[in-house]
């Protein structure tokens, strides 16, 4: 049985480069590029060749590149020093965003007893920038919180604009932008963003490993203490290979972008025209011009189908998911969802299809085909 594999938002294949130039790095570059020796100084080399790689990818300074365990931990220190050190009293996010902004927020404001407000969403599942222009109104000190591209319906925010609206009411941007970094164009000096985040794995690198994006002088203080790697704000050993691999992807992923982008959205356009056969009342959750790699369907199949469905595909060697993978292992509706879908279609089954330049348009017919057996 052939294996299809359209959860790219969870989790992404390594590219074969990327495998090469880690295990090069683990066999050759073992040294600890904290020490001053000649083994030391190849490690330190190869990290801050990756770090310049990455900055100039984004179009940012590589200073501003701190290297993370994943996009989780980016976030959870970006938030909490944000509020311990800088003073930020307020944080003005959504209730669509990942929980590793949201249940890191719900901490900060038991903590710290700062002020939480979450903007208006859509019935597109899009974020109400006239909500947020009103919510800004208010004097008190604030960062914003909202995603670039959802990770569970693919809708996107308009950095720019909101980056704009930041600004005029001096307020601290913060994007998670996770789904994102190395599938679309990012351009730091152009955006008035002040932290983004990335974890190399949802770009075809490997797991473990991310960074965030601090713009100069933000005053950001450490999550944890140790060793002064990082300059100082994220203690402990770099990961060289990890790193090396992430650099490796997200240079491959850009220089792919076009073709790549290309052709993933003629895959996405092939699902749906095949859906729209075979499933003519099919809806799509979210906008349908959300981000070209996300489909977020919601089927016209019985409620008793849902807590099956997922079963039922991976029985037949098709990976997709209800939502997150970090609780797709819940039988709860997605958060996500319940934002913006009426109580009744939360009960019917919804899918999240994301696709990489791996899949094929025998993939989706196969997909399409198990659906219909269902």
């Amino acid at each position: 049985m052939k294996k299809i594999y359209l959860d790219n938002a969870s989790t992404t294949a390594i590219r074969p480069e990327v495998i090469q130039e880690m295990t090069k790095v683990l066999a050759e570059d073992y040294g600890n590029p904290s020490s001053t020796h000649s083994f030391g100084r190849n490690a330190k080399s190869v990290l801050e060749l990756s770090r310049k790689s990455i900055a100039k990818h984004l179009n940012a300074a590589a200073q501003e590149i701190i290297f993370t365990s994943c996009g989780t931990e980016a976030n959870n220190w970006i938030l909490r020093s944000a509020v311990k050190d800088l003073k930020v009293k307020r944080i003005v996010t959504s209730k669509i965003e990942h929980h590793a902004v949201l249940y890191t927020v719900l901490a900060l404001q038991e903590e710290y007893g700062i002020q939480v407000d979450y903007v208006a969403i859509k019935p597109n599942g899009e974020i109400d920038t006239t909500d947020l222009v009103e919510l800004l109104s208010q004097e008190t000190k604030t960062l914003v919180s909202l995603m670039h591209v959802n990770n569970e319906i693919g809708t996107i925010l308009n950095l720019d604009r909101i980056g704009i609206i930041c600004k005029q009411h001096n307020a601290l941007f913060h994007s998670d932008t996770v789904q994102s970094v190395g599938k679309t164009e990012i351009d730091l000096q152009k955006l008035s963003v002040d932290f983004i985040v990335a974890s190399a794995h949802k770009f075809h690198g490997p797991k473990g490993v991310g960074f965030a994006f601090v713009r100069k002088n933000s005053g950001l203080q450490p999550l944890f203490f140790g060793g002064e790697q990082e300059k100082g704000l994220r203690a402990g050993t770099e990961a060289v290979h990890q790193i090396a691999g992430m650099a490796k992807a997200l240079e491959l992923s850009y220089a792919n972008l076009e073709s790549e982008k290309i052709y993933i959205s003629e895959l996405k356009s092939y699902l749906i025209h095949q859906l729209e056969i075979e499933f003519p009342t099919f809806s799509i959750n979210g906008n349908p011009e959300g981000f070209y790699n996300i489909l977020n369907v919601l089927l016209p199949l019985s409620e008793d189908k849902t807590a099956m469905i997922l079963f039922h595909l991976d029985m037949k060697g098709i990976a997709v998911s209800r939502g997150s993978a970090c609780q797709s292992g819940s039988i709860k509706a997605s958060h996500v969802l319940a934002e913006f879908l009426s109580s009744e279609d939360l009960k019917k089954p919804s899918l999240r299809i994301s696709i990489s330049h791996y899949n094929t348009k025998e993939d989706i017919d196969v997909l399409v085909q198990a659906l219909k057996t269902i």
